[in-house]
């Protein structure tokens, strides 16, 4: 049975249509990338798995359990499954790093200070950072940031990781960490991963699947190596990066 599931899901804000009856099952324990243009309801599709929108047509499940229609306190405990690392860190920047993975466990749980102090650490552990529990988010690189952002993020043992677009503003190094943390924490602690994305390299390493938004719908939908090889011109111009002709054609008459 699958951990996650959208039955014909519609969203639209205004005349906008967003999701268009939108069918998706994640079995757990699977790595699923998503990828398309900015502005075709990747976030929104995030927002509607996690319970932060409703559909306006269709069904959500998470453990076999439909959850769309719950209310905030219904919905509670399944959201704290769920956590989200977000593309800019979103780091307190007036607390330490220790203080920053504890702020989870401090407000949602009743662990004590010492069992506490013991999860930070080894979650800090986990992402490759056991030394800078005492500094300040200032003091850090951006790929450490991103890393104690994660250490925060599996703070309370989710099952499922929204990654939001977590290679963005890194060099090609420092993403690749973030690449192989994420391999790493499937590996490890089983979790099920959800990844925004635009950086194709780290859709082909981390997904064991890839779907792709376009209007509304899932335009191809397949593993890393269908992705690559999908005759899809839509999808060949987003993973190679190239403008299509239609682009190519608005820009001639710009100039003329």
């Amino acid at each position: 049975m699958a951990l996650i599931e959208l039955r014909k899901v519609s969203k639209r804000f205004g005349r906008l249509v967003v999701l268009n009856e939108v069918n998706l099952s994640i079995p757990e324990g699977q790595s699923l990338v998503v990828i398309g243009a900015s502005g075709t309801g990747k976030s929104v599709l995030l927002k509607h798995i996690v319970g932060l929108l409703k559909p306006d047509g269709g069904e959500v499940y998470f453990d076999g359990k439909r959850v769309n229609q719950l209310s905030e306190l219904q919905r509670f405990p399944i959201r704290t499954q769920f956590c989200v690392l977000f593309q800019m860190s979103a780091l307190f920047d007036s607390m330490t790093v220790e203080d920053n993975v504890a702020f989870p466990l401090v407000e949602h749980t009743r662990k004590d200070r010492e069992e506490i102090a013991r999860i930070v650490q080894q979650k800090l552990a986990m992402v490759g950072l056991p030394d800078v529990g005492k500094k300040m988010p200032a003091q850090l690189s951006g790929g450490q940031r991103k890393r104690v952002a994660l250490a925060r993020a599996i703070a309370m043992d989710p099952r499922v990781i929204l990654y939001d677009e977590p290679t963005t503003g890194l060099d090609p190094i420092r993403a690749d960490v973030i690449n192989e943390l994420i391999l790493k924490l499937k590996r490890e602690i089983k979790v099920t991963s959800i990844v925004v994305t635009h950086d194709m390299h780290s859709a082909f390493k981390v997904g064991d699947r890839i779907v792709m938004l376009n209007e509304g719908k899932f335009i191809v939908d397949g593993t890393p190596a269908d992705i690559q090889n999908s005759d899809n011109s839509l999808v060949q111009n987003f993973v190679k990066g190239e403008a299509s002709e239609q682009d190519l054609a608005s820009l001639d008459q710009a100039i003329e």
